[in-house]
């Protein structure tokens, strides 16, 4: 679907059953969070960042002050996270929220330039809790069902496979992955290079580290996963998880996991950065890439930082696309099936 004339009757009625179970989706959603005593909270969109995710883009705009009659520019942000770890510091122990949010340049079967994120934190708790609540929620939603992609299904009423990605790369690439890192926060390219090359995969002599990972990660690793059942990809090289804390047990691995289920990420989870000093040293580093690579920087969120300093609590967090679970759970091919209305497209 292109977006256009999406209101006709006979296109509105080909995605009305998946619009139904869309509902029965968000039902279930707020009924698993309120079973376990959260806040459902909502937090503002506009934002004085965004976020600092070096690879993302996102939509600026201008709030016009009436009492000063000055303006400044805001963001829409493209996670809740920010605001909600503000929450958290003001002394809510559980809280989720299913937010509106917004990334600019992404539109693709499972990509939306605006989505439903529902994002939630446990204070006091680590991120092993959250693989615990994916399992469950999984099995809440699905409702008995297996969740579909094609003709690829997977069964939630069964564990969730947890594996770290240094074993995925051993199991379906071949590759020591902790062996090509000598520096935990800038690894060298040349080693894995090496390997991905005699995988047939094509460097080029400019590629970062982070891009050779992603090119094995997506030829090798990523089709496989959540295949019959979830997959909890967990411990993620440190260099990109700018808000985890490091494994202690190996800190050039960090308390970082996402959920895939039939080959689809559907949730990213981290177990949260509170050091305020070394999370403002990752967000400078972040937009140093990102104006390296696209000639932009955002703004630092000054107030979060704020946050840590006066007490972040420990705690864990994650992320999870609804429409993506939405998409799975009546086995739709597009995110545009599964939406009420999308965002227009060009053309």
């Amino acid at each position: 679907m292109d977006g256009k004339e999406w209101w006709r009757p006979e296109v509105f009625a080909r995605r009305r059953a998946n619009l139904k179970r869309r509902q029965a989706v968000l039902a279930d959603l707020r009924a698993f969070f309120a079973a376990r005593d959260f806040d459902e909270v909502e937090t503002p969109i506009l934002q004085v960042a965004p976020g600092c995710e070096p690879h993302l883009a996102a939509f600026a705009t201008r709030l016009v002050e009436p009492l000063s009659g000055g303006e400044r520019t805001l963001w829409l942000h493209t996670s809740p996270e920010f605001a909600m770890k503000k929450l958290l510091a003001a002394g809510l122990p559980r809280i989720f929220q299913l937010a509106r949010t917004f990334r600019n340049g992404e539109r693709s079967p499972t990509h939306h330039p605006e989505f439903t994120m529902l994002e939630w934190y446990r204070a006091g708790e680590g991120w092993l809790a959250l693989m615990d609540d994916c399992e469950a929620l999984l099995r809440e939603v699905a409702r008995g069902q297996p969740y579909r992609r094609g003709d690829i299904t997977c069964d939630p009423s069964q564990p969730a496979r947890r594996l770290s990605v240094a074993e995925a790369f051993g199991e379906w690439a071949g590759i020591d992955l902790m062996a090509t890192i000598s520096d935990a926060w800038a690894p060298e390219a040349a080693p894995l290079a090496a390997k991905a090359r005699r995988l047939g995969l094509h460097v080029g002599e400019d590629d970062s580290w982070d891009d050779v990972f992603f090119r094995v990660m997506f030829e090798f690793v990523e089709p496989r996963l959540g295949i019959g059942v979830a997959t909890i990809l967990h411990s993620w090289p440190v260099s990109m998880a700018a808000l985890s804390r490091p494994e202690p047990a190996d800190p050039r691995v960090a308390q970082r996991f996402e959920l895939y289920v039939c080959g689809v990420e559907l949730a990213n989870a981290f177990g949260e950065l509170t050091d305020p000093a070394e999370q403002r040293r990752r967000f400078e580093a972040d937009m140093e890439t990102k104006e390296r690579l696209y000639g932009l920087r955002w703004p630092i969120d000054e107030d979060l930082l704020a946050a840590l300093e006066a007490g972040l609590p420990d705690c864990a967090g994650i992320a999870l696309g609804v429409d993506r679970l939405v998409m799975l759970a009546c086995g739709a091919e597009d995110i545009d099936d599964v939406l009420w209305a999308p965002v227009a497209a060009a053309g």
